[in-house]
């Protein structure tokens, strides 16, 4: 197989949600066939650059997944599926890519505040955050305040990502801003907000860099800031 293929077909299988060879894809007739594990293995023995497999392959792969949301071909569930993929191809990828000398573009916290326990919507964000190459500490769901600011100080991250999807809880984002001002550290990080109840409003109003609607608003939010 060329190289340019190997890596058309990760971001095909991507799109399939599949991570291995005995998952069924979307298409009819897939299982059985090399899924993003085994291809990207077989990328791997081959020497090819890791980089042109992210960009390419696993990015790409993920703004077609992007554009079948955006049109509602896709639902939640299948986007995390091929994010997932994403996921498991980034734990394989990312010695190769350190090796390669590919620098981490960030330290990102991201964290959904205290009381709110819904995930799905910040497991795909971090995963697509590690996908273009950020360094991506998951606090999880429901964290408390203080343990969101400690996070922040301990790893120096520049940036923080909040998600609630409650509107009881959207008012805690207030709250770690506020407590990420009183420990000196509010200067030093851009903090992005997102999740259902939340809007570019509410973001400007508790004093966030950004508010995102989905992961792939948040990449973008994040190229503009660094090319800012």
């Amino acid at each position: 197989m060329h190289e340019q293929e190997l890596i058309e077909k990760i971001a095909f299988n991507v799109v399939q949600g599949r991570i291995e060879a005995e998952d069924e894809g979307f298409d009819e007739g897939l299982d059985g066939q090399p899924a993003v594990t085994e291809l990207l293995r077989e990328a791997l023995e081959r020497g090819l650059d890791p980089r042109p497999i992210v960009i390419e392959g696993l990015s790409k792969g993920m703004e077609v997944v992007g554009g079948k949301f955006q049109r509602e071909e896709y639902l939640i569930p299948d986007m995390l599926a091929s994010a997932e993929c994403v996921g498991a191809a980034m734990d394989i990828l990312s010695p190769h890519l350190t090796k390669a000398g590919v620098e981490s573009r960030g330290k990102f916290v991201i964290a959904t505040v205290a009381g709110d326990l819904h995930d799905i919507g910040k497991n795909i964000v971090s995963i697509m955050l590690k996908g273009a190459g950020y360094e991506v500490i998951d606090l999880g769901a429901d964290v408390p305040t203080e343990r969101i600011v400690k996070a922040v100080s301990e790893y120096q991250a520049s940036f923080l990502g909040l998600s609630a999807l409650l509107t009881t809880t959207m008012r805690v984002m207030g709250e770690v801003i506020e407590e990420l001002q009183k420990a000196g550290l509010r200067e030093d990080i851009k903090v992005l907000v997102g999740g259902a109840p939340t809007s570019e409003g509410f973001a400007k109003q508790i004093g966030a860099d950004a508010y995102c609607k989905d992961a792939f608003q948040a990449i973008d939010v994040l190229k503009n800031m660094s090319s800012g």
